[in-house]
């Protein structure tokens, strides 16, 4: 993921003290949008601005639920677990550890290392 943005990219989200928030909230439990917005104290349109540029850098996922009187509804959930910044050869490289399981986690591992 780090590799098709530039770092800006990256830290400006991450950065971002709303975005912060939302990411925040999200690790606790899976949360609507509305409810993010309640929790947060931000306007639903912060919320989806945020939730937008976390999806892009794809540190949260959403899934669909059906409420009781039939209505679809988004909920959104973290896939960040950690970041590492690290500088080789004047170069600033990130990488970005997302929730998963474990077997996912070793295929992206391995698939870097045969990458470089």
């Amino acid at each position: 993921m780090s590799g098709d943005r530039p770092i800006e990219d990256v830290l400006d989200t991450i950065g971002d003290e709303h975005a912060r928030e939302v990411l925040a909230a999200v690790s606790r439990e899976p949360l609507s949008a509305k409810e993010l917005a309640d929790e947060c104290d931000l306007s639903k349109p912060t919320v989806y601005r945020r939730l937008e540029l976390l999806e892009e850098h794809d540190l949260v996922t959403d899934r669909t639920l059906v409420a009781d009187d039939g209505n679809h509804y988004k909920v959104f959930e973290s896939n960040f677990e950690s970041t590492v910044i690290s500088l080789e050869d004047d170069e600033y490289h990130v990488r970005i550890y997302r929730t998963g399981n474990l077997s996912d986690r070793f295929s992206e591992l391995w698939d870097e290392l045969h990458a470089e």
